[in-house]
C-alpha cells in the first residue's frame, strides 16, 4: 500500500515528519532515482535513498518502541553537540534497525522524564500541540512567590512567542528563600516553564519533568537510566495520537 513519504520514513525511525519534509526541501531524498517531493507516495518496492544511502523497508515495520530516560542535568537534546557536551543518547540502547528520535526536549539545566521512539510518526504526534499532552514539572522558585502571582501565572501572559498560562501550580515545601511547586501545561514551548516564571521576576532554580501525558517518572528510576514501556502503555500513546 502506498504511503507518503514523510510518513513512511518517519516511521522507519529516521526522522520526525518535520525533519523529513525539510530534507526533500534540501534534495537530499530520491526515490527510485528521482529526487523526492513534498507528498510523493511510496511503496515497500520502492528505491529510497537519503544522502544516497539506500532505506531498507525492514525499519517500516518493525514494532513500535518507547523508551523512557530519567535525564541529568548537564546533558543536550541533540544528536551530536558542536561544544561536545554529553548528550541523551549517548545513554541508550542500540537498535538494530531505525533509531531513537526524542519528544521534545528538556534544555541543559533540567532534568527528569524524556522519551524516545523509534516511529517518527509517533513521535510527531507527542510532540504536536494538537493533541494537547499534559506535561507536570517539579519547580524551585528562588524568592516569596505571592497569591497575585499565581493568579497571572494562571491567567496567561504575554511572552515574546504569544500567551502562555499553567493549567495548574500546587505550592509545595518552602526551603530557606525557595519554594518548590508542582505544575502543568498541554504544550511544550522551548524553555516554558522557566520564561514563565521569569515573566514575573522569579528565577528557577530547579527543574524536573515528572510526567508526560499518562506516562510519569518512576520513583524508582534513577538519573541516568532508562526503561522501556510496555506493550500496554506504548498502545495507550499510539490510541491517544490515532496511530494504528
Amino acid at each position: 500500500m502506498a504511503e507518503r513519504i514523510q510518513k513512511f520514513l518517519a516511521q522507519c525511525g529516521l526522522a520526525s515528519r518535520r525533519q523529513i519534509e525539510q530534507w526533500i526541501k534540501e534534495q537530499r531524498i530520491t526515490i527510485n532515482g528521482e529526487l523526492a517531493s513534498l507528498g510523493a507516495k511510496v511503496e515497500a518496492t520502492d528505491q529510497i535513498c537519503v544522502d544516497n544511502k539506500l532505506i531498507t523497508t525492514k525499519a517500516a515495520t518493525e514494532e513500535t518502541r518507547v523508551l523512557l530516560y530519567n535525564k541529568p542535568v548537564g546533558e543536550v537534546c541533540t544528536r551530536h553537540d558542536p561544544e561536545g557536551r554529553i548528550t541523551v543518547f549517548s545513554a541508550l540502547p542500540p537498535l538494530t534497525e531505525g533509531r531513537w528520535i526524542v519528544v521534545g526536549r528538556l534544555d541543559y539545566n533540567t532534568s527528569g522524564l524524556l522519551l524516545f521512539s523509534n516511529n517518527g510518526e509517533l513521535v510527531n504526534k507527542l510532540a504536536h500541540p494538537r493533541y494537547g499532552f499534559e506535561r507536570e514539572y517539579r519547580v524551585r522558585v528562588y524568592g516569596e512567590v505571592d497569591a497575585e502571582t499565581i493568579s497571572r501565572l494562571l491567567e496567561g501572559v504575554e511572552l515574546e512567542d504569544g500567551i502562555a498560562a499553567f493549567k495548574t501550580i500546587v505550592p509545595g515545601l518552602y526551603g530557606g528563600r525557595n519554594q518548590w511547586f508542582k505544575v502543568t501545561l498541554a504544550e511544550g514551548r522551548n524553555r516554558i516553564v522557566r520564561r514563565l516564571w521569569d515573566s514575573q521576576g522569579f528565577v528557577v532554580n530547579r527543574l524536573e519533568r515528572i510526567r508526560f501525558g499518562s506516562i510519569r517518572l518512576p520513583e524508582d528510576l534513577e538519573v541516568g537510566e532508562y526503561r522501556f514501556l510496555t506493550k500496554t502503555d506504548v498502545e495507550k500513546l499510539s490510541n491517544a495520537t490515532d496511530i494504528s
